[in-house]
């Protein structure tokens, strides 16, 4: 697109400064799809001349959209919408002077299958991660010996992580005490084996996570439900627990936004958890798998971030959650000898991760690329989120009670007691919809909430409705 006279008006309240207007009005523009990805801009002159806006306050609200990964500067060139923004509004046809052809009537039976919360590949920075990787395979290894690396991932993007997460969620750590995976899975699987003695149990959210389940058993541990409220996990029920049961080892918890309700532990439940760990000798693994999906005010500290010597914390984060599924790398964050053990039985089952990748992945975390797209999907999924709670609140509020979560990447919506949510999954699948009831969380299936987990986050604007559409028409009566 070449540069044109682009037409803006400023709304938004007279108190904010001009450049935060601007900038508003210039997302408006892209949201709507008046600007696509890879158009570029007027330049800072033209639009304040045509604006009547000062130059300095199109250069701020230029540089706050470049911030948030919304629009990119080049050299000699100019400042263009982000290229690897998905199509976020739609333009309309030119109007044509003969009949159009009849619209073909939308497939209603085209399956498609909700997640229960993972990212949308589309917004990858897929060319700065291809550049990196690419850079990354045509330059000699480093710390590799005999062609292997270290089991605990390689020293460039181990120290990535220290400063990241020191910096994004207040965990003092050091490249020795972290592990880098290969995805989140084996991050707990790992943490299990190397905190859990054979026979020993370990407490766990009920509903929680299944596949976190399915490692505990790997591991050879066996599991113990622990009660889930509105504030998460039932920090008293756990204490009942432990007073009763002496083979209990370790608690997995996921704090930040509990999977699958959302719910956020409060900080008088996480320092009676720390509190629990200390009197009981119990290792905490604390998964914090969309820590950087927050939408309202500043993301909760992780427990590790207050974890100490007595009440060891094995903290475990993904960058396949921040990116892409496709993308497995995941880390854990412990103590040296709970890291050593980690890194002893990882090397028994893949004796070292994707060692280019890593390089490649550090490099975006140094050079700023990462947090840029975090910022720019964290906007994109905010609006997603918005409109399938409007879209499920208008269609079936009468049917289901949906919260607008703080966080995460999918929503936590509770049935009325005269639908079962089961058999309205099985409906909605007859209808092309995949969405998983509370059976598929709960320990015990006759205690399972009746509730979806509806994922949100990978589902552009047309498959939202649809989602919402097939749903309404598959509500058992």
């Amino acid at each position: 697109m070449k540069r044109s006279e682009l037409i803006l008006e400023l709304g938004g309240d007279d108190t904010q400064p001009r450049y935060l207007r601007l900038a508003a009005a210039l997302l408006g523009a892209i949201e709507r799809g008046r600007l696509r990805p890879g158009d570029l801009l007027p330049g800072t002159r033209a639009l304040s001349t045509q604006l009547g806006l000062h130059r300095n306050t199109v250069n701020a609200a230029f540089h706050e959209l470049i911030l948030q990964g919304w629009l990119v500067a080049e050299a000699s060139r100019g400042t263009r919408v982000a290229p690897d923004l998905p199509a976020l509004g739609k333009v309309p046809a030119p109007p044509r002077r003969t009949a159009a052809p009849a619209p073909a009537e939308r497939d209603t039976t085209m399956p498609l299958r909700v997640s229960d919360g993972i990212p949308d590949s589309r917004l990858l920075p897929a060319a700065d991660l291809a550049r990196a990787f690419r850079r990354a395979i045509l330059r000699p290894m480093q710390g590799v010996a005999d062609g292997y690396g270290d089991p605990r991932g390689t020293p460039a993007l181990r120290q990535a992580l220290t400063g990241y997460l020191g910096q994004e969620r207040g965990i003092a750590t050091v490249a020795d005490d972290l592990i880098v995976t290969r995805g989140s899975q084996m991050a707990i699987y790992l943490a299990a084996r190397a905190s859990l003695a054979p026979g020993q149990a370990i407490a766990v959210e009920d509903p929680g996570y299944r596949l976190a389940w399915a490692a505990f058993h790997a591991a050879g541990a066996h599991i113990v439900g622990v009660p889930v409220d509105a504030q998460g996990l039932d920090v008293a029920a756990l204490e009942s627990l432990l007073a009763q049961r002496h083979d209990i080892g370790a608690v997995y918890v996921t704090p930040h936004h509990q999977y699958p309700t959302t719910a956020t532990l409060g900080a008088g439940r996480r320092l009676r958890l720390l509190e629990l760990a200390r009197r009981y000798r119990l290792t905490v693994i604390e998964d914090d798998y969309d820590h950087e999906y927050r939408f309202a005010g500043r993301p909760v500290l992780p427990l590790a971030a207050r974890a100490e010597a007595d009440a060891p914390v094995i903290y475990i984060g993904s960058l396949s959650k921040l990116l892409s599924p496709e993308i497995r790398l995941g880390y854990a964050v412990a103590r040296p000898d709970i890291v050593a053990r980690m890194a002893e039985i990882r090397n028994v089952i893949d004796r070292q991760g994707d060692a280019p990748l890593e390089i490649a992945m550090a490099e975006l975390i140094a050079d700023g690329t990462l947090a840029r797209h975090a910022r720019k999907a964290r906007r994109i999924y905010e609006g997603r989120r918005d409109r399938l709670v409007d879209a499920l609140r208008r269609r079936l509020g009468d049917t289901l009670v949906v919260d607008t979560p703080s966080g995460g990447l999918a929503l936590w919506t509770r049935l009325h007691d005269d639908i079962a949510a089961d058999a309205w999954s099985a409906a909605a699948t007859d209808l092309g919809v995949h969405i998983a009831g509370g059976t598929h969380y709960a320990l015990d299936p006759a205690r399972a909430p009746n509730a979806f987990r509806i994922g949100f986050a990978k589902l552009a604007d047309d498959e939202i409705e649809t989602v919402v559409e097939r749903l309404a028409a598959s509500r058992p009566a």
